[in-house]
């Protein structure tokens, strides 16, 4: 006779996974943030993922989990206004960046010693770079993926962004893949990466899309911010980015006391998709 079972007494055989995300209120608003499947720590070294325009938590996955899987405290935020985050997106670059230090100080990361990592894409680039500038005496290095310094955002697309947003999310799709990423190429077989970034970029609510493209577009003092940083910083390109070209990087690159570049070979502006285990392999040299 076949052994049967029911979906219940599966679910009660496995162990219960514990929720881990961290969440907390900032500035009256709730917060969140993954911190890879490991409870938080501050007393390790610290890592923050921050995401960019329209996206969350996710895009950090692989890379997140590593970390917290090898002695680190993870927080992968959804920034205000995106994901799990309540309120309204903040307005600009340096009023993320705030918020980043407002988050640390209130999970105590960095209290003790400078031990926090931050990494951020495109828009999270800025508000790594302006953060660290900012509140120099917590952060130990930074890494910036898929960045550019100034990162002007076209009329074109802001208008599509504040006007007809799925137009605009078309666009950046298209945009943001190499034509490897966007046709086969990728690591896990059967993944549509045009797909999974839609979808991700249509849970948003409406409205963020426009305000994250025009705080991009108006942070103009990125250069002086890079002149300024005190900790050593990293720099991810994909050498087919058509969102943050690769030239800009390198300009970036100069302008950094303590600056080293990993160009990646082949990947569009959404590398850690494209990429990930390359993403991955060039924070592990950095921070780990």
């Amino acid at each position: 006779m076949a052994a049967t079972c029911s979906k219940t007494s599966i679910a009660a055989s496995l162990p219960q996974r514990k929720p881990d995300p961290v969440q907390i209120e900032l500035n009256g608003q709730a917060a969140y943030a993954y911190t890879g499947g490991k409870p938080f720590d501050a007393a390790l070294p610290c890592v923050v993922f921050i995401h960019g325009a329209q996206n969350d938590h996710s895009v950090w996955g692989l890379q997140s989990r590593w970390f917290a899987h090898h002695g680190f405290g993870v927080l992968a935020v959804d920034l205000p206004g995106h994901g799990r985050s309540a309120g309204k997106p903040l307005p600009s670059i340096e009023d993320l960046a705030d918020w980043i230090e407002l988050l640390l100080e209130k999970v105590g990361a960095g209290d003790t010693a400078k031990n926090v990592s931050l990494v951020g894409h495109s828009m999270g680039s800025l508000t790594a770079l302006e953060c660290a500038a900012r509140h120099p005496a917590r952060i130990a290095r930074i890494a910036l993926v898929g960045t550019a310094v100034p990162m002007p955002v076209s009329d074109a697309l802001l208008g599509a962004a504040r006007d007809k947003e799925p137009k605009a999310i078309g666009m950046i799709n298209t945009w943001s893949h190499s034509p490897r990423g966007t046709v086969g190429g990728n690591t896990v077989p059967g993944m549509w990466l045009l797909g999974v970034s839609r979808r991700l970029m249509e849970r948003q609510q409406p409205g963020v899309l426009h305000n994250d493209l025009a705080a991009c577009n108006a942070y103009t003092h990125g250069m002086d911010a890079a002149a300024a940083l005190a900790c050593p910083a990293l720099i991810i390109s994909g050498s087919k980015d058509m969102m943050t070209h690769p030239k800009a990087a390198t300009k970036l690159a100069a302008a950094i006391k303590d600056a080293r570049s990993v160009s990646l070979d082949g990947a569009g502006h959404a590398l850690m998709a494209e990429q990930p285990d390359a993403v991955l392999d060039a924070l592990r040299s950095f921070i780990a």
